[in-house]
């Protein structure tokens, strides 16, 4: 398999998790009547545990749900800024296996360290007048489209699926190919794990959402405003990223470079977790596994990167990507060199 087809697996598969999750957000927001905002969005403290919590879970996806989340305007800077710290990346699932013990000590770490990091961003944040994601609001939920989006009316499903609307093909037809795609492994996950089961749940849901919901709220909600204003762009960003980065780690040797500088090598690893990639990180990950470089280290690393979470961000807004990054990497570096001065 080429870097090319490497790179367009991985950012189809994001990109359909990112649809998945933002449709089944919007849903849940309309069929609930707006309150999906009030109990996310509740105080800032909820907001700071609850972004940590799903960022400190293994994998992408917690970091790809606060994206969500934030983009529709549940979270604060701040929060989304804690998520990413507590984010992990795919690196977690391989500390789990190389070092168990430690892995969930730097969970609980990186856990608690975004708690207070997001509440300390959003102080600074009002200092300096940042004003995050203008573009990023909750769709207002209006009465009549709660009274519009009966999706369970079994006399309104089949007249609705016999004359289907183009955007409703040309929402479901992809989300099936997807699924079956997915179910005998052509993309995704090579052998049935937890990471291919979510996403067929998750994609068994979307098509039951697009079969069943009105034609009104499928085409103003998913259509209009998920599909045609946000998807190209997050597959763009994914592609783009991955494949840039995958191409330089395949003609550029960093590790024989990272082990060449060891007297740099905790400010190398913050520099190297900007990217916005799972794979570069695995580097320190396998140092720290091998005793080759201390807890400080690893933990800076694991502060200022944040696998793929951070691309589906990148193609709603680069500023506050940049800010979050410049944030978390002066967080990571600030804790990170504290520790190491005291031999950890």
């Amino acid at each position: 398999m080429t870097v090319a087809t490497e790179a367009l697996e991985q950012a189809l598969i994001i990109t359909l998790f990112v649809f998945v999750m933002m449709v089944l957000i919007d849903y849940i927001n309309v069929m609930t009547r707006g309150r999906l905002s009030v109990t996310v969005r509740g105080g800032r403290w909820r907001q700071y545990f609850l972004a940590s919590l799903l960022g400190a879970t293994p994998g992408c996806l917690g970091a790809f749900l606060n994206v969500s989340f934030y983009v529709h305007g549940l979270l604060s800077f701040g929060a989304i800024a804690a998520g990413m710290i507590a984010t992990s990346g795919d690196e977690a699932f391989v500390m789990l296996a190389m070092f168990p013990h430690i892995a969930l000590i730097l969970f609980g770490v990186l856990f608690l360290v975004a708690i207070g990091s997001g509440w300390l961003l959003d102080k600074v944040a009002g200092r300096l007048k940042i004003k995050p994601c203008e573009a990023c609001q909750l769709q207002q939920v209006h009465s009549e489209e709660v009274e519009a989006c009966r999706c369970f009316s079994r006399k309104e499903i089949l007249p609705q699926l016999k004359s289907s609307s183009l955007p409703r093909l040309v929402v479901l037809i992809p989300l099936i190919l997807f699924t079956i795609a997915i179910l005998i492994g052509i993309l995704g996950p090579p052998l049935w794990n937890w990471q291919r089961i979510t996403l067929v749940t998750l994609l068994s849901i979307a098509i039951f959402i697009a079969t069943t919901a009105p034609d009104h709220y499928l085409r103003e909600h998913i259509w209009e405003h998920i599909a045609k204003k946000h998807l190209w762009q997050v597959f763009l960003w994914t592609f783009g990223a991955l494949l840039i980065v995958d191409l330089g780690f395949k003609y550029w040797d960093m590790e024989s470079f990272v082990q060449a500088h060891m007297v740099w090598v905790l400010i190398i690893a913050s520099v190297v977790a900007i990217i916005p990639e799972s794979g570069p990180h695995l580097i320190f990950v396998v140092m720290f596994a091998d005793g080759l470089i201390p807890f400080s280290v690893l933990l800076t690393s694991s502060i200022v990167q944040d696998g793929h979470g951070m691309l589906p961000l990148l193609s709603y807004t680069v500023k506050d990507s940049v800010l979050i990054k410049l944030f978390n990497l002066v967080i990571g570096l600030g804790l990170g060199l504290t520790l190491y001065s005291l031999g950890w």
